[in-house]
């Protein structure tokens, strides 16, 4: 049955039901069909699945327009009713499956079948219907192309990387305002430039050559590119550069797109430099470490054979000439170590003003006249834990490096201050851990250091001074103290700029009172008592027992913690100190000392060694640190030690119980 009606003037008038969710599309589209003139048609609109349904059943329309929202479950679910029929009309569906045959024949059915024939003197409905669909069509996949325009421009305006586009003769036409961001440059400024603008000399020429070759051979180039801001910095892009084709497939445009990754390059290069420094360092406490065990063999024999001549014999100055060049080899073994982070430590809670205070009272005996001293303590410092006499060394060690780059005269700044370092620091310096911190800072106004030499400065044996004034390990020995003692160090510097180092070093939670230096007991040299001389290295062991024996101790030895347990256990008299070396293969000697508590409570010890290894000396049953003897030393240093252990009240088994 028809809907159609008639007019006042008696044609007849075609009833058609928009339906759609897009209020003013419905409209546009309700506007261009009334172009047939309100006389022909009679147009309703409703917006939901329910008034349609509804509107359909109330009225008879002869035409059903749905313009649905794409992927809406299908169209038809706009004409099922609620007991699963379909309600019977010609419906045309504008949305995502869109059928032109279809919508032909469905107006047609509807508007040539008017009662009273077409009016041949009008326009035909059908044609003025079809037209305005297609319009409307035409239309919204303009507003629709416009709107996706739109959203790809605010995509590249608003992306944090860098877009561009060049002619295919490389000339820029485009840049985002990333790109003005980054480098600096306008967009009027490069505009009608070619790439070449951003060239650094950092980037070899090569890199160019086979970025071009391959976007004109039609392929996508990848790569980092080391290019160069307005203001002359340097900065790094992960690049993509990709031909742009038109309909016949020539190349007419390249969009080149870039990342900065400067930042991202800085921190790897810290962890490869962490990485490698310590590497560096673990090659050079194991060379310490044998270099140290020689060094034991030479000088105690050398001390052996001076102890053996006459006062006037000729010999005793070639034999002082030895001792001496083995101590100064010592400490250099000393400053390896330190790099290494294989030192002996002695730990205290230290009051960093009250240290370098006293320090910097000696400093100007190490520096010369022309050069001012400042001191800055910070207010009410918290407190760190570290070795003050390895502060010392590196206060001393930076202010050598200052007097040594201000050879006309300057300014060297000692500073103390507490600092808290954010995520947000962390972030650029990704091996330090946030916290509070103890910042010392050593600046002087000196010649500074040229970037080349900046990541190479505290590398063992790396110097940038003249042949013959210094050994490279200042520095070295100031990375290797600060790490140890759980700190950071960052240099700051540039030509003619003068250079800052900075220091962290991690406040203890809860301090006490700063603790004090142990006071040294002098005591005899010579004794009468058993010792257990444990030591892996046969020529450091005979050298040493050779020592003791003449000194007056009973001596018995064993080559390492196993055989030392057998010795023990077969020795029947009393053993009154062991004397053993804290790394050795099979069992080292704090785990020796721990399984000799039981056996012989009243034993003391003291622990030597060329390379303390942390592990072996936090897992230690005892207190390692107060009764160690660092190699190489002297045998008057080892004799004097061995009485300061025996002479004190407590045992091996107290020791051990305290710690």
């Amino acid at each position: 049955m028809s809907g159609m009606t008639t007019s006042g003037d008696g044609s007849a008038q075609l009833r058609i039901l928009l339906a759609g969710e897009g209020q003013a599309d419905l409209i546009d589209l309700r506007d261009l069909l009334l172009r047939a003139g309100t006389e022909q048609l009679m147009i309703d609109c409703v917006h939901t699945r329910e008034e349609t349904r509804s509107q359909l059943k109330k009225t008879k329309y002869d035409l059903l327009l749905v313009d649905y929202p794409a992927g809406d479950e299908g169209a038809r679910h706009w004409l099922r009713d609620t007991d699963g029929g379909e309600i019977r009309i010609p419906a045309v569906f504008l949305g995502e499956y869109f059928n032109h045959g279809g919508m032909e024949a469905a107006i047609q059915a509807a508007a040539c079948s008017l009662p009273l024939g077409c009016n041949r003197a009008a326009p035909c409905l059908a044609l003025y219907i079809l037209s305005g669909i297609e319009t409307h069509l035409r239309q919204r996949q303009h507003r629709s192309s416009e709107a996706m325009l739109q959203k790809l421009k605010r995509s590249v305006e608003q992306s944090p990387d860098l877009v561009m586009i060049t002619n295919s003769g490389g000339v820029l036409e485009y840049v985002n305002p990333a790109f003005e961001k980054l480098t600096g440059y306008t967009s009027t400024e490069v505009l009608g430039q070619t790439l070449g603008i951003l060239k650094s000399d950092q980037q070899s020429g090569e890199l160019y050559e086979e970025m071009w070759n391959t976007v004109l051979s039609g392929k996508v180039f990848h790569g980092t590119v080391m290019n160069r801001k307005k203001n002359g910095e340097t900065f790094v892009i992960e690049k993509a550069i990709t031909p742009l084709r038109n309909p016949e497939g020539r190349i007419t445009h390249f969009i080149s797109t870039g990342r900065d990754i400067t930042d991202q390059r800085k921190l790897e290069s810290q962890l490869q430099q962490a990485q490698k420094m310590d590497a560096i360092g673990l090659l050079a406490g194991g060379v310490a470490h044998d270099f140290n065990n020689l060094l034991l063999v030479i000088s105690a024999y050398a001390e052996l054979v001076l102890d053996s001549l006459g006062a006037e014999d000729p010999s005793r100055k070639k034999i002082d000439e030895i001792i001496t060049a083995t101590r100064r080899a010592a400490e250099l073994t000393r400053q390896l170590l330190a790099f290494g982070r294989k030192q002996m430590q002695s730990l205290r809670v230290l009051d960093l003003n009250q240290v370098v205070g006293e320090i910097s009272r000696m400093l100007p005996r190490l520096i010369r006249e022309d050069i001012q001293l400042v001191f800055i303590p910070g207010p009410e410092l918290v407190k760190v834990k570290a070795d003050p006499s390895q502060i010392e060394q590196v206060v001393m060690n930076l202010a050598t490096n200052a007097r040594d780059a201000m050879p006309h005269g300057g300014k060297l700044t000692i500073e103390t201050s507490n600092v808290s370092l954010d995520q947000a620091y962390v972030q650029r310096h990704v091996i330090v851990p946030a916290g509070e911190y103890v910042l010392l800072t050593v600046s002087d106004s000196g010649e500074g250091i040229a970037a080349e030499h900046l990541e190479h400065i505290f590398e063992p044996f790396y110097t940038t001074k003249e042949a013959g004034k210094g050994t490279g390990l200042g520095l070295a020995t100031v990375y290797g103290i600060v790490k140890q003692s759980a700190g950071f160090i960052w240099v700051y510097s540039e030509p003619g700029q003068g250079t800052t180092f900075k220091i962290y070093l991690p406040r203890v939670v809860r301090a006490g009172e700063a603790e004090r230096p142990p006071q040294v007991i002098a005591s005899s040299p010579h004794g009468w008592e058993t010792l257990l001389l444990v030591e892996d290295e046969a020529a450091v062991r005979a050298s040493t027992g050779e020592f003791l024996v003449r000194c007056g101790y009973t001596l018995v030895t064993a080559e390492n913690g196993e055989e030392a347990l057998r010795v023990s256990r077969d020795y029947s008299g009393p053993i009154h100190l062991m004397i053993t070396d804290v790394v050795m293969p099979k069992m080292g000697g704090p785990q020796l000392a721990a399984q000799l508590l039981a056996e012989r409570p009243d034993m003391k010890a003291l622990f030597v060694s060329g390379y303390a290894e942390n592990t072996a000396l936090h897992h230690a049953s005892m207190d390692v640190t107060s009764r160690f003897l660092s190699k190489p030393f002297s045998l008057s240093t080892l004799a004097n030690k061995i009485r300061e252990v025996l002479e004190t009240a407590e045992s091996l088994t107290y020791a051990a119980s305290s710690s």
